[in-house]
């Protein structure tokens, strides 16, 4: 998951983007909205986090824009201005959630949970595929009741192909979703990544299928059952035992 940090005072920049960092979120941070507007313009991302009070151009100016583009990006607004008029108007333009300056920062993190998955199409917190089972609360999968052991990089992968089961994910949608601004991440490093993932989700019964020239799409692995058919008798007169 992919979050474009739009917050103009360093400090809490700097705390927010470590800790989303150590969530496992990719974060990218400004600190005006020129920039945020930019990056929105130009770039995917999975949720946006925005300060109201923006120089250069305005928080509500920044989601006005967003908006406009007929962009569905979660938002979530941050500002120090906790009145009922701020708060409606951020509402009106489409923000997805509001929070007040200063916050606790579990309750962010909860929130930040809470719309990126609204973003990927809602539904429970737990997504199961086959033997597969992930926590999109605890950001934990599991396979057969046993967690698996998976680096920030393998789960940001697993976690965007099972938001988007039965359909093909490019490598390039990969990059977008999992890499911020300054990673060198090449199609192969993704390919690394896929293979280091397989090798520990495919002996459960989870396959990653490779569409050549288009991507990835995450299947289950079936196990043929055992066959009904009577077995024949052999034809009379035959010894059973030669």
């Amino acid at each position: 998951m992919r979050i474009l940090l739009a917050e103009d005072d360093s400090v809490l920049a700097d705390g927010l983007t470590r800790s989303l960092r150590q969530s496992g979120y990719a974060t990218d941070c400004v600190n005006n909205g020129q920039e945020a507007d930019t990056a929105l313009s130009t770039q995917d991302f999975d949720l946006l986090i925005l300060d109201l009070g923006l120089p250069k151009l305005s928080g509500l100016e920044v989601l006005r824009r967003l908006r406009a583009r007929n962009s569905h990006l979660p938002v979530l607004i941050l500002t120090a201005a906790d009145s009922v008029e701020q708060r409606v108007k951020g509402l009106d333009l489409g923000a997805d959630d509001y929070m007040a300056k200063p916050f606790a920062l579990s309750e962010l993190e909860a929130r930040v949970r809470a719309l990126t998955r609204r973003g990927a199409g809602g539904g429970p917190a737990l997504i199961t595929h086959g033997p597969l089972t992930y926590d999109q609360v605890g950001r934990i999968a599991y396979i057969n009741e046993q967690m698996l052991d998976l680096s920030a990089r393998e789960l940001g992968l697993l976690e965007v192909l099972l938001q988007r089961t039965g359909r093909l994910v490019s490598k390039e949608q990969l990059v977008d979703h999992l890499c911020e601004w300054g990673d060198e991440v090449s199609n192969n490093a993704i390919e690394v990544y896929v293979h280091r993932l397989r090798k520990k989700i495919e002996v459960d019964g989870v396959r990653i299928a490779t569409v050549r020239g288009l991507g990835y799409c995450l299947e289950k692995i079936f196990t043929p059952a055992a066959s009904s058919t009577p077995t024949a008798l052999p034809p009379a007169g035959t010894n059973e035992s030669s």
